[in-house]
């Protein structure tokens, strides 16, 4: 059985989009070379400078709650090896837009290289920031999703203040990960998903 027929089978891929995009964007095009023979495991891998690419089964279910859609801005933080930017930038589609952020600039590179092998970066659906991702990114705000991939020690008031009313914001933090939604600008409506491990997020702080 094919990786992606598990995580269906196993409830984590449920949305059509979603697993069309698991099948379009090949996680063994975000893989260090000497890793590609491992692309369909269902663990989390190295992508050097102490950071990884996620457990597919955790990518999926983070992006079952981020719900993005078709013509939607998304902010990608901690973007790594560029798979989940990738993964957006298909389900966003021509209309939308993933703005990536990566604080390691050898990561930065790496997740870019591997992203256009989509055209996703020249038809301007992906873009490449080198920056803390924890201060979100104010020059495109607001967004109408936040997509962390790396555990925070507490949500971001950036990232709260930069997220559209009726957004949404997934985040791991500790070993859950949280899913907020923003009700109005102040109030937020929260869900826990506990058991989930991550690597830290990195910030200039």
């Amino acid at each position: 059985m094919s990786l992606i027929d598990e995580l269906i089978q196993g409830g984590w891929l449920k949305t059509p989009r979603i697993i069309e995009a698991f099948h379009t964007i090949k996680r063994v095009d975000f893989l260090p070379s000497d890793l590609k023979n491992l692309a369909e495991a269902n663990t989390a891998l190295p992508i050097g400078q102490g950071q990884t690419i996620s457990q597919p089964l955790v990518v999926a279910f983070m992006l079952e709650q981020l719900e993005p859609r078709k013509g939607d801005k998304i902010l990608d933080i901690g973007s790594g090896s560029g798979w989940t930017t990738a993964l957006l930038a298909e389900i966003v589609g021509e209309k939308g837009k993933v703005i990536a952020i990566e604080i390691v600039p050898e990561l930065k590179e790496f997740g870019e290289k591997n992203t256009k092998k989509y055209n996703f970066i020249e038809k301007g659906r992906a873009e490449f920031i080198l920056a803390d991702g924890s201060k979100g990114y104010k020059k495109e705000a607001p967004f109408d999703k936040i997509l962390v991939s790396a555990s925070a020690q507490i949500i971001s008031p950036a990232w709260k203040e930069q997220v559209k009313v009726g957004g949404r914001i997934v985040v791991p933090i500790g070993t859950s990960i949280y899913l907020f939604i923003k009700k109005s600008e102040t109030e937020f409506k929260e869900h826990e998903y506990p058991g989930f491990v991550f690597v830290p997020l990195i910030s200039d702080q």
